[in-house]
């Protein structure tokens, strides 16, 4: 196995050496010995601090193709009328190239795993396993958007977990409650369970979606997924924009986690999600990015930041300080998922960012955390470490240029598809 020795690096407010073997983090102190060091590959970093990478819990990666397609637009119309039709015209190439061109965002801006909800996961699987990367990927469940075979293979590639490794892994992902009617909601929560999966969805994102559900079902999203079966620890909820206090201590009380998605809601005015009020019914929460459609980009660092203001605006100039900011983004995001990462320890897999320090965002240095979430931008990311791996050094990815140009190429085709099929309309 081999070793890695970050030497003098800055790590807690303070200058020390962090050893890297195999895929944890063997040792963390100053001046580690020679013989522990036997044979690793010794980096310089007196310019460098050391920093948790990021862990985006919510995302579809492959709709990076849709970046500036179709933006300033309410939820509804910006799905039906545009996003859901170039969808239409993508098929497991168009979608591969595209994770690939999310992969290294995701890299270039700190990100070391991602949770995806998208089709052809095959692809999505195939991508992050040569990136590099973690992955939940998910079995996707869209009931108005397939056909009952689709549903079955899709519970058969479920129980057969093809495709998953080390790092990447499949999570059962029914959409929502509005494309998923009650029976097929409680099979995936029966499936999940005997496979031992975490369950992903949609919930609360809009006003909309709660009356509806409460028109329909006598009771909000939240309690409807407590009717379904899906409503435990092994549930990772996404956006929950929209919580009432009895949801908030029904959320705390399972175990769930709630993912924000603070730039993507606010984008297309789904809204504000009460942050103080989560922390005090002490949910679990982490953050993700949600599609580069709405958003427009993938980067976490955008996102922590953006979580702390807002918790600000809802509570107090102290909620959500900088370094539980860090922590939602980082360490309870990967916790949702089951990854024991998300800090730099003794123990734990190696994950890691090493970020500039002589750049003029980062100075003075009175607080990194507070820099790092406050004052900085993802270009100060150096490099990047995934299980004990380099993902990119001094800024470099292998293969960067040609991915870009690959997934330009793609997304011109694809929206001239859409152009010509709706003018046959």
């Amino acid at each position: 196995m081999s070793k890695i020795l970050l030497q003098s690096v800055f790590l807690n407010d303070s200058r020390t050496d962090v050893l890297i073997d195999g895929n944890r983090f063997a040792k963390i102190a100053k001046d580690i010995p020679a013989q522990e060091c036997a044979d690793a590959e010794v980096v310089d970093c007196k310019d460098l601090a050391i920093l948790p990478p990021f862990y985006n819990a919510h995302t579809h990666a492959a709709m990076v193709l849709l970046r500036g397609y179709a933006d300033d637009l309410p939820l509804r119309p910006w799905l039906e009328d545009h996003i859901w039709p170039f969808e239409a015209v993508m098929g497991p190439d168009e979608i591969e190239i595209g994770s690939r061109l999310a992969t290294l965002e995701m890299i270039k801006s700190g990100t070391v795993f991602f949770a995806d909800m998208y089709w052809h996961r095959e692809r999505t699987m195939k991508v992050a396993t040569e990136m590099g990367l973690r992955a939940a990927i998910g079995v996707t469940m869209a009931e108005n958007l397939m056909t009952p075979d689709k549903i079955e293979a899709n519970f058969a590639f479920a129980r057969n977990h093809v495709g998953e490794n080390d790092r990447v892994k499949l999570v059962m992902m029914p959409h929502s409650i509005y494309l998923v009617g009650e029976a097929l909601l409680k099979r995936c929560a029966e499936v999940a369970r005997a496979e031992g999966m975490l369950v992903h969805t949609h919930l609360s994102e809009t006003q909309s979606e709660v009356e509806q559900c409460i028109k329909e079902h006598g009771c909000s999203p939240v309690e409807w997924l407590k009717r379904c079966g899906l409503l435990n620890e092994s549930l990772v909820a996404a956006h929950c924009v929209h919580l009432s206090d009895a949801d908030m201590a029904l959320m705390a009380e399972s175990g769930a986690t709630v993912v924000l998605n603070p730039c993507s809601n606010l984008k297309l005015n789904s809204g504000i999600p009460d942050i103080p009020a989560m922390l005090a019914a002490k949910m679990k929460v982490a953050l993700g990015t949600d599609g580069a459609s709405s958003n427009n980009n993938l980067d976490m660092r955008e996102e922590m930041k953006f979580a702390a203001l807002l918790a600000k605006v809802k509570g107090m100039a102290d909620t959500l300080p900088a370094g539980d900011a860090l922590h939602m983004a980082t360490r309870a995001s990967a916790l949702a998922y089951g990854i024991d990462a998300g800090v730099i320890a003794e123990g734990t897999l190696a994950d890691a960012l090493l970020v500039r320090l002589d750049d003029v965002c980062m100075s003075p240095l009175f607080n990194l955390t507070s820099n790092w979430v406050y004052a900085a931008n993802s270009g100060l990311i150096d490099s990047v470490i995934c299980d004990g791996k380099f993902l990119m050094r001094n800024r470099h990815v292998d293969g960067e240029r040609e991915i870009i140009a690959e997934a330009e190429k793609c997304a011109k085709t694809l929206a001239s598809k859409v152009v010509a099929l709706k003018s046959k309309v």
